[in-house]
């Protein structure tokens, strides 16, 4: 099982206590998993939203949907009805970024056969302002209701975090936590995941698994 990580945990001045892993972006990937991840022999957290087998958020490789053909439904190709956050990794140049697509051909990468993305809601990371009202053009579920929470952000040296809370909040409260405690304060930017009983995470330190329930894609660690 994969050890290129650290694994660690922090509670917030709010309440909210994360659960994070820390790797370079070349080491995760998304991944079609259909089962709860902690039952996966993957280490990762859950991916972007779903509809029973389709997905509903972009997770793309090298230009190819991980759910299948590009043109068929719930491939992974598309953010589904909205053009969402997206974190983006571009292999050539090892950088990440967030960027607000529909479709994954929009996304801007320096060479279309070295990048992975991964869709979701737009966190707006230094954006205090603007965060909530970019999150609710995008749709962001339920963000006002107590619900278990998940994210990935990326910090000023080029690391991601995968990160899930072990606890419910608002997506405030979530966002606030991760600002607080995450990074060293060096956190760029980040988008949250699908949420509430999809919120899971698998580690060598500890496992969540949110109510149980199979997803359908999450982030993995490779190494």
């Amino acid at each position: 099982m994969p050890r290129d990580y650290a694994y660690a945990t922090v509670t917030a001045t709010n309440g909210v206590k994360l659960h994070s892993l820390r790797t370079r972006p070349s080491n995760a990937v998304p991944e079609v998993s259909r089962n709860n991840v902690t039952l996966t022999s993957f280490y990762g957290i859950n991916g972007g939203f779903f509809y029973q087998n389709d997905l509903l958020s972009i997770a793309v490789v090298n230009d190819r949907p991980v759910g299948g053909a590009a043109a068929k439904y719930g491939s992974g190709a598309e953010n589904v009805k909205y053009a969402r956050g997206t974190l983006v990794w571009d292999g050539k140049t090892e950088g990440m970024s967030v960027q607000v697509v529909r479709a994954s051909a929009d996304l801007q990468v320096t060479d279309r056969s070295s990048y992975w993305a991964q869709g979701g809601i737009s966190m707006g990371l230094g954006r205090d302002g603007e965060w909530l009202g970019q999150a609710a053009a995008e749709n962001a579920p339920f963000p006002d209701d107590e619900r278990l929470r998940s994210a990935a952000a990326y910090d000023e040296e080029g690391n991601l975090y995968l990160i899930v809370s072990e606890n419910r909040g608002t997506l405030a409260d979530f966002r606030e936590a991760i600002v607080e405690t995450v990074g060293g304060g060096k956190l760029v930017d980040g988008i949250f995941l699908d949420g509430d009983g999809s919120s899971q995470l698998n580690s060598r330190e500890r496992k969540l698994q949110g109510d149980g329930r199979p997803v359908v894609e999450m982030l993995r660690l490779i190494r």
